[in-house]
């Protein structure tokens, strides 16, 4: 006899479905100046990649299409190339380069530093992020 545990683990494994896609062939891209995000739809909800081009902060390029302060996308990200410099509202800043990955709330600015592209793969913001207010 399985506990109630194990048979959540197995309902939740048969409920999922395979699934390969490719960035190449995204569901929606949306550009703003200096950076783009393209947007897979799978797994019952959404993953992006960013591609920000240097010259890009998301207070001069991204808040006059959301019409907000500062970011209110919360953002769970692997951080693919390049480097960002990331300030949120609090005071605290640092910088994210490939390899890292981080959680951000909402309230943070961020703008890519040097003359690599920062190429990030987001699983909280996707569906939402640059979308018009």
């Amino acid at each position: 006899m399985l506990d109630a545990t194990k048979e959540q683990k197995m309902t939740t494994q048969h409920a999922q479905s395979v699934e390969c896609r490719s960035f190449d062939e995204p569901d929606e891209v949306r550009e703003f100046e200096h950076g783009r995000i393209e947007v897979l739809n799978m797994a019952g909800g959404a993953i992006g990649r960013l591609v920000l081009h240097p010259g890009w902060q998301w207070s001069q390029h991204v808040k006059p299409i959301v019409g907000t302060e500062w970011c209110e996308a919360p953002h769970f990200q692997y951080h693919v190339g390049g480097t960002i410099h990331v300030q949120m509202s609090d005071g605290t800043e640092f910088d994210a380069g490939p390899g890292s990955v981080s959680s951000l709330p909402q309230g943070h600015d961020a703008w890519v530093v040097g003359n690599d592209d920062v190429i990030l793969i987001d699983w909280y913001a996707a569906s939402d992020y640059a979308k018009q207010a």
